[in-house]
């Protein structure tokens, strides 16, 4: 695992804070602006610390984080086991630095050594469909909405 890449334990609500802010600030300023209010606040709704903390605890999620020095959060990858990326983002200043790429081999390492997973998949934005094609990804199905978020189902073969 990447030396800047540390898991998200549920115990750590600072840092668990800190990465849904990341999310927020990002999904508003690239992907809220292809989704009606519903679609936001239905975002909003699945990205409170209440709501991750209850996914962390029941162990249905688990969150890493990538840092560009020890006090600073530039991404954060989060996994509905045992094989869903259901968040990635990452900071605006560290786009196309490998920050995602290196979120999602460890996600996929991490799959494949603990849960034997020959592929990821994920629900794409409309904003993120090619940077998850550059990733590997693919999609499976045509772009969807449901409760307001626009996504298209995708996977990547490990």
């Amino acid at each position: 695992m990447n030396n800047r890449i540390k898991p998200l334990l549920s115990t750590n609500g600072a840092q668990l804070k800190e990465a849904l802010t990341l999310v927020h600030s990002v999904f508003q300023e690239f992907e809220a602006p292809d989704y009606a209010n519903e679609g936001i606040e239905r975002f909003k709704q699945f990205i409170t610390f209440d709501e991750i903390t209850q996914q962390l605890v029941a162990k249905e999620l688990m969150i890493w984080s990538h840092f560009s020095d020890e006090s600073k959060m530039t991404g954060m990858i989060a996994l509905r086991l045992p094989n869903h990326i259901s968040l990635l983002f990452v900071d605006k200043a560290y786009h196309k630095q490998g920050i995602a790429r290196r979120l999602v081999e460890t996600v996929a390492t991490y799959c494949q050594t603990f849960h034997n997973i020959s592929e990821l998949t994920l629900n794409s934005s409309p904003y993120a469909i090619k940077a998850y094609k550059h990733l590997s990804f693919s999609p499976t199905d045509i772009q969807q909405e449901i409760d307001g978020i626009i996504f298209t189902p995708m996977k990547k073969i490990l």
